[in-house]
């Protein structure tokens, strides 16, 4: 009855959005309420489960979102978009600017955050999409899946991190595995996947539209990669740090401090108000004026994935992950199999990449022992898993709807699609990767 309970509450919320036309952050609402009831949750703790799930999401975003929103905003405002759209094509031509994309995300997602990621590089796969007339879900799905891979299979990203010390497994080599199964997931749902959605509609927010700007007005090259990319460059050389750095060392808590992604996101933004505004003669005014709207056309965006942090925490509570991996923990299947059904079943009910991975490890980790299967391909089968067909209860579903502004349809057709090729062929990878090495 609770994976019926589930599908009743998911199967209410796609009618609410797509039949009622309510919005979806009421949506979320009503269908975390119906569940949490449905679910057995005490009525005196609805409420507050509720509550709980939209503060632990938007705490962990609500920086994020925001610096990374006004970011954005003046990256494509002040020209550095288009300066390094102009350079990404001259480099790769207009016929692979799709390529350029997914390197970019490839390389940006190792030690960049899925959100940050997000927020950082969107707006210059609009200014590609808007400059050269090309339709923005075919520019930007290979960035996209690029991002979503990084997230779900490679350290230093949280759930893959967390899998490493729960099976005991080797960090470099669960890196390098995870690099030789990601490179061919990327191409699969990136750039080939991609050839097959140039017809959906696109009409990306505003906020991220800049209009074309004479060339003598744009800012220089260097600066412009720079103050886009410095989230990237602080991520990079501070994970690097607290790598090498014993943790006794007196400065070491402020690395920690400064590697936060909120943190990292807050320094870049005031770094880029100097580089791209005060230093090009832009007005403190102005430049706030563009911070504010840059808010206001996100702050729709940061309510739905409140409520769907509010479905996730209803799901939680009322303990249904952990009555669906005890359902199919007696299969008799491979565990490397096993890890990724448990996984993918978990992430479509609950929507959460991490919690559904997380879940899993408690369950499969005694199933793992004696076995002789590599742990290190055990988190890589379960980090596939977890991106299993991302839909409503996912956060990063309405991210993408909202930011390109796409119908529930198309984002199902596109987005979804492309979550669904990157679980199914990460597996493939790793049972091959299985096969070749033991």
């Amino acid at each position: 009855m609770t994976i019926l309970f589930v599908l009743l509450s998911i199967m209410l919320l796609v009618l609410l959005i797509v039949w009622a036309k309510i919005n979806p952050f009421i949506a979320f609402l009503i269908t975390s309420i119906t569940a949490g009831f449905l679910l057995g949750i005490p009525a005196q703790d609805i409420a507050a489960s509720v509550q709980k799930g939209m503060g632990n999401l938007l705490g962990d975003l609500i920086i994020i979102i925001t610096m990374g929103a006004m970011l954005g905003k003046l990256v494509a405002e002040r020209g550095a978009a288009q300066r390094i759209a102009d350079f990404l094509m001259r480099i790769f031509g207009k016929k692979y600017i799709h390529w350029a994309m997914m390197l970019t995300g490839l390389v940006v997602g190792i030690p960049l955050f899925y959100n940050v990621g997000f927020v950082l590089l969107v707006p210059l796969v609009f200014t590609v999409a808007y400059q050269y007339k090309l339709p923005a879900v075919f520019v930007g799905m290979p960035l996209l899946a690029a991002l979503s891979v990084t997230h779900g299979f490679l350290p230093p990203h949280p759930s893959p991190a967390a899998l490493v010390a729960q099976f005991d497994a080797n960090m470099g080599l669960t890196l390098l595995y995870g690099i030789i199964i990601a490179v061919p997931t990327i191409l699969v749902a990136g750039p080939i996947f991609s050839q097959m959605l140039k017809k959906i509609p696109s009409n990306p927010l505003e906020t991220f539209r800049a209009n074309t700007k004479p060339k003598e007005e744009l800012p220089g090259t260097f600066n412009s990669f720079f103050s886009a990319l410095l989230p990237v460059v602080l991520l990079i050389s501070t994970t690097v740090l607290t790598l090498q750095v014993p943790q006794d060392y007196a400065l070491y808590p402020y690395i920690i401090f400064v590697s936060d992604p909120g943190m990292v996101m807050l320094i870049s933004l005031l770094v880029a108000t100097f580089t791209l505004g005060l230093k090009m003669e832009v007005g403190m005014k102005d430049l706030m004026d563009i911070y504010v709207v840059a808010v206001k056309d996100v702050s729709m965006i940061i309510l739905i994935i409140a409520g769907a942090g509010a479905l996730k925490q209803v799901l939680m509570d009322s303990g249904v992950s952990q009555v669906i991996a005890d359902s199919l923990e007696g299969w008799d299947v491979h565990p490397l199999v096993l890890a990724w059904t448990i996984t993918a079943v978990i992430r479509v009910c609950v929507g959460s990449a991490t919690v559904a991975g997380l879940t899993t490890a408690g369950i499969i980790a005694p199933l793992i022992h004696g076995t002789g299967v590599d742990p290190n391909l055990v988190v890589l089968a379960i980090g596939a898993g977890s991106l299993m067909f991302s839909h409503f209860n996912d956060a990063g579903f309405w991210m993408y709807k909202e930011f390109f502004n796409v119908s529930i349809k198309d984002t199902i057709k596109s987005w979804s699609v492309m979550e669904t090729i990157v679980a199914v062929v990460g597996l493939f990878g790793v049972m091959l990767l299985d096969w070749i090495l033991f």
